[in-house]
Formats: C-alpha cells, structure tokens, sequence
C-alpha cells in the first residue's frame, strides 16, 4: 500500500508536467493535440522514472540511461490505454478538443494501474540483472 501511495503522489506530479506541456503545445503553440501528446507523455514518464526509482521503489542501483530507456519501454503498454483514452476523448469530446488538460486526466487514470503493475516488476527485479 505504501508504494502504492507514493506511486499515485509521483504520478499526480507526472500529470501536472503531462498537462501542462499538453495545454502549452496545443493552446499556446498550435500544435496537433496527437502530436503533443507524445511529447508532453515522454517528459512525464521520465519524471515517472526518476521519482519512482528514488522514491516509490527505493532502487539502490545506479541511474542510467539504459535504465531509462528500458523503462521507457515497459511504459509503452500503460502509455498505450493512456492514449488511445486521451486520443478519444479529444476525438469524441468537443470540451475536451478545447481542452486537452481533460483528455490527459481521463488517460492518466485508466493507464495507472497497467503502469503501476509494470513499475513494481520493473523496478524489484530488472535493476538486479542490469549492468551500469
């Protein structure tokens, strides 16, 4: 329950990154909501890394860019029902078109417990076989 907890406080920050690089892109930048959503994802999944690594699952092994990048991978299956949530949202939801903010709260929360499973093995069995 306890990396549970500190799993979902890590990933309430990765929303506020994800969200908010999300709303600068599409309302500040005019770019495409599919395309921002890949970038604004990448930046808050490395948050997810790093503050999970340290904090949920108290890794001891060092960081590193293997690391990430495997990590990075794992993700891609969460990230997947994030967004294609969020792809939907924006597609079927004219708020939601307006704002994209709402379409990452939606894909964040039927992506965190694929995440959260896939963190947890990650993080207690995968840094015991890698080499820095």
């Amino acid at each position: 329950m306890k990396q549970l907890f500190r799993f979902a406080l890590v990933g309430g920050g990765a929303f506020v990154v994800d969200a908010s690089i999300v709303q600068l892109l599409v309302i500040g930048m005019g770019l495409n909501p599919y395309l921002a959503r890949v970038f604004s994802f990448l930046a808050a999944a490395s948050l997810t890394w790093a503050l999970n690594r340290r904090y949920t699952f108290e890794t001891k092994a060092q960081p590193s860019p293997k690391e990430w990048s495997l990590y990075l991978g794992l993700m891609i299956f969460g990230g997947a029902i994030n967004y294609a949530t969020y792809a939907l949202c924006i597609a079927f939801i004219d708020v939601v078109a307006t704002q994209p903010w709402l379409g990452v709260a939606a894909g964040s929360i039927t992506g965190l417990g694929v995440n959260f499973l896939t963190s947890r093995w990650f993080f207690t069995r995968a840094p015991q076989t890698q080499t820095n």
